[in-house]
Order: structure tokens, then sequence, then C-alpha cells
């Protein structure tokens, strides 16, 4: 019985997509049977798409609602799944892996045994998908890059959705939380080069389900801004869903640990993959050729030229403003990029152009 509900689910979280959509391998079934009990993998397959009550599930499952309940609010607990109270009830949503479950099991930052066994067998799938997988063929990036918006050169259109600050403006609720990539590094007991791992945040009914299940915690507009403030200086990057409208968070990446800057640095050219729509620019009178910019660049796209200025390789530049955050002389400011295209509006259009693969 339980590796059959095991097996189902494997189709189940196929069909979600995602990163790390289900893959028939050991790893996959090494990691899911200790996610989740058979009850709860059963549960989870018959879960619909969308917003559903427990009742809903129950009737279509033929079970008690209390009983049905009681196994939902376990899985939004142990974040298998989203579980949110509203004026309307208590709803439940379906999660996929990434972004979704693999992020929620470590945004409460435990340290638990059973805590580092899962950040194990996660890292152990996603190396053994990685491997069956082509990470460097093109495809439609699901996430992106949000640059700086303080060091654009003034003159340079910037649209809202160039502006994180914008979308902790529009935010009924946001939410800061631990960074799943970092902190599942440090179960893993790796180096984390004392990076800030308080600074992801949530937007809307996420912000709401990460503070009433895993351990975020609410904050004001202006408290975000300080998280984003730390964020700029640590070096780290502003990504985000790949769309205009309608975000639910903001990551703060780094380059050894990140899952979407390690899927990008996997490509041959992860500027084209992974991008702002802006690109650095450098006053050679402002600059003191101390080549802190280069130490800071996550992509290694900067090297020092002939003039004694940096000179940046569009190919991986991320345009993120790593560099020009961290120039001592703020000789560096972010340009539009000519002919960049717009993120798609919302997420439907982004379902579709993930869909057609486009570029």
């Amino acid at each position: 019985m339980s590796q059959e509900v095991y097996r189902r689910l494997l189709e189940v979280m196929k069909k979600r997509g995602g990163g790390y959509a289900g893959m028939d391998i050991p790893e996959f079934f090494a990691l899911v049977e200790e996610l989740f009990t058979p009850e709860e993998a059963e549960i989870n397959n018959a879960m619909p798409r969308g917003p559903f009550q427990a009742k809903d599930l129950a009737d279509a499952l033929g079970r008690d609602p209390g009983e049905v309940e009681k196994i939902l609010e376990g899985m939004a607990d142990k974040g298998l799944c989203l579980g949110i109270t509203t004026d309307q009830g208590r709803f439940y949503q379906a999660a996929r892996f990434m972004p979704g479950i693999f992020e929620f099991q470590f945004m409460p930052g435990r340290t638990g045994e059973r805590d580092k066994k899962i950040a194990r067998l996660i890292h152990a799938y996603k190396k053994a998908f990685d491997q069956r997988t082509d990470r460097a063929a093109p495809a439609f990036p699901g996430v992106r890059v949000i640059t700086v918006d303080a060091v654009i050169r003034p003159g340079n259109p910037v649209h809202t959705y160039d502006q994180v600050r914008s979308f902790i403006e529009q935010a009924d609720a946001v939410a800061v939380s631990t960074c799943y990539c970092r902190h599942a590094a440090e179960l893993r007991g790796e180096d984390t080069h004392g990076l800030p791992k308080d600074v992801c945040m949530q937007f809307g009914l996420w912000a709401r389900f990460a503070v009433e299940r895993l351990g975020a915690r609410r904050v004001s507009q202006e408290e975000a801004m300080e998280v984003l403030k730390r964020a700029e200086e640590a070096g780290l990057i502003h990504m985000s869903q790949n769309m205009a409208e309608g975000i639910s968070f903001i990551c703060n990446c780094d380059r050894w640990h990140c899952f979407a800057v390690q899927e990008a640095l996997a490509k041959p050219k992860p500027g084209l993959f992974f991008n702002s729509g802006f690109e650095p620019v450098f006053d050679p009178d402002s600059c003191s050729a101390c080549e802190t910019c280069l130490d800071r660049c996550p992509a290694g796209a900067l090297t020092m030229g002939e003039e004694n200025v940096p000179v940046v390789n569009l190919d991986r530049c991320f345009g993120c403003a790593v560099c020009a955050t961290g120039c001592p002389t703020q000789a560096i400011t972010m340009v539009h990029k000519p002919n960049f295209p717009p993120p798609p509006k919302d997420a439907q259009a982004l379902r579709e152009a993930l869909k057609a693969g486009r570029m």
C-alpha cells in the first residue's frame, strides 16, 4: 500500500511542475518517504488544483471532514501544503517542490536531526535530478533578478517591476523568514560565508501563511526596507518570480548555495538566462581600481581592463548591481539594456511562457 501511494505521489509531483518536479529515481522515494507519511501522501495525491476546504476534499474521498482536516492541519504545519485562515474559513492548497515544499522545510530555521536529514535528502535528490537533466539547455526563466534601483543612473526608464520597494509598498502583508538555501547548506555542514539568513520575504497570502505556519515574522514596510539594505550591503542578489505583477516573494541570493543562481551559472551564458534588464557602467574618473567590484560580482562577469577600469562580460552579468552597491567611490551606476523584453505580466502569462519554453 505505502509503495503504491508513493508511486502515485511521483506522478502527482510531475504534473505539478516547478523546479525539481517528480523524477523516477531512488533519491525521490528516499526523500518523499521521509517528508510524507503514507496517509499524508494519499491526501496530497487527492488535492485539487487551487484553494479548497477540508470538507470539499473529504466529500471527494468519502471520508470524515474532521479527520481530513486534522491531516491537512498537520501537513500545513510541516510545510507540505498551504493552509490559510480567511474571513471565509480555513483553506488549503497543494504545493510544488520548488518554489514550495523544499523552501517551507527550512523557513522556520530549525536545526534538529530530522531537519539535517531532510537537508541531505533534498540535496541528494537535486543532485541526482541535475545529473539526469541538461541544465545548460535554453529555457524560459521562471525567476528574474531585480536590480537595486538606488544605483540606477538618472534618466533611465524604470518600471514598477524594476523596483523591489514597489512590491513591498503594494503588499497588504510582508513577512521575513530564514533563507532556505543558506540554512539547508548550514544544516549540511557547509560554509555559508557569514551571510545573513533572515532576509527572505513573502507578500500577501504567502506572508500570512509563513507567519501562521512556518515561524516567519510579520514586519512593517520600514522594517522590510531595512532588510533590503542589509541584503544589499552583504552583496546578495534580489530575485523573484519572472513576472511584472503579483509576485509572492523576494529572495536575497548568494552565489554559493542559492538554487536560481546555481541554475544560471550552469548555463554557457548565465546573463542571458538570469537578468534584471540593467547593466553596469563605470566612471573612469571616479574608479580607484580597487577591484572590490570584481570580488563582489556573483557571476564572475568583471575583469580589470587596460585602463584600470573594470570591463563587463554581458554574457555573464546578471545586472544585479552587487558591484555598484559595494563600490567605495560610487563609480558604478546601472543603465537599462536596450531592447530588453519586459517580464510576463502575471502568473498566467508566466505559466504560458514556461510551457512554450521561449526565451
